[in-house]
């Protein structure tokens, strides 16, 4: 109960202090994507669709890369890897977590970006006609896009996601399993038809957790994407700012009670996402496992 008066507190508060800049809002929250003008509170002119956009794409993508290998790992953790060589390599995936975000978003801007300069020029050149790796509004060779920003996020969110599925693949019932061995099932058939239907709801709610931490990740996009005036275009070589980040990046003006209100709408908006995504995932995770 306690934690449902501080979420419905949070969100309470949200509300309260976006109402009056929405009130004085000239444009369609939901669906402008321009610049964000807020220095005459009499009239501003903001809203959310681009920053919306990017926070989705730059997540889905992060989540697209990090799901098949966190369940790769998982797999080799629960079922084939020696048991002296569970817990460290378990831990080991987990330290991932531990490492700061500020750390990640140094690292992916002038280690990781770098690096994936000549593969990001060779996707842009020979698949450009493709909406994916077509030409964005940031520098392809200056690392500071969406592509080089969601390589680095699903390497945060690999912890989370590698954890949780492991945990429910660990418990499949060996009952199960040695009926199929029994059967003449080879290893990896006992994977693919006991071990991987027993955990499906797990591991679809592990992905949706991941999603939810991507979401409201700041630092490191914060450090790695760059803003732009130009359009958002769907493509992985455009940079734009997410709802944290552009939040994290405008703190400065705070110190109104309208300005700071605009940006509290769009907190409040990434806040009730965030919840939505965490809904499903619990949905997902209290399924019945099929038999």
């Amino acid at each position: 109960m306690l934690i449902i008066v501080v979420i419905t507190a949070v969100g309470g508060f949200l509300l309260v202090r976006a109402i009056p800049a929405l009130q004085r809002n000239r444009e369609n929250f939901f669906t402008y994507g321009g610049s964000w003008v807020t220095t005459d509170t009499s009239a501003m002119h903001f809203g959310i669709a681009e920053m919306l956009q990017v926070t989705v794409f730059v997540s889905l993508f992060a989540l697209s890369l990090a799901m098949p290998v966190a369940l790769g790992v998982a797999v080799y953790l629960a079922q084939y890897a020696p048991r002296r060589l569970v817990g460290p390599l378990g831990y080991m995936v987990e330290l991932l977590a531990a490492v700061p975000s500020i750390i990640y978003g140094a690292w992916g801007l002038y280690v990781l970006a770098p690096q994936l300069r000549g593969t990001a020029l060779w996707l842009n050149e020979h698949l450009g006609g493709f909406f994916l790796f077509a030409t964005g509004n940031a520098s392809v060779a200056g690392g500071g896009t969406i592509f080089t920003g969601g390589i680095v996020l699903a390497v945060m969110i690999l912890p989370i996601i590698t954890a949780v599925t492991r945990e429910v693949l660990a418990q499949t019932p060996r009952g199960q399993i040695e009926a199929a061995l029994a059967l003449g099932a080879t290893r990896w058939e006992v994977v693919k038809m006991v071990v991987l239907p027993f955990g499906r709801s797990g591991y679809i709610s592990a992905a949706m957790l991941g999603l939810g931490r991507a979401l409201g990740e700041t630092v490191a996009l914060l450090i790695i994407l760059r803003s732009t005036q130009k359009a958002f275009n769907w493509s992985l070589f455009d940079g734009g700012s997410t709802f944290a980040t552009k939040i994290a990046a405008t703190a400065s003006e705070f110190n109104d009670q309208y300005k700071a209100g605009a940006y509290i709408a769009a907190g409040l908006v990434l806040f009730v996402l965030t919840l939505i995504v965490n809904a499903l995932a619990r949905i997902a995770i209290t399924r019945k496992v099929p038999s």
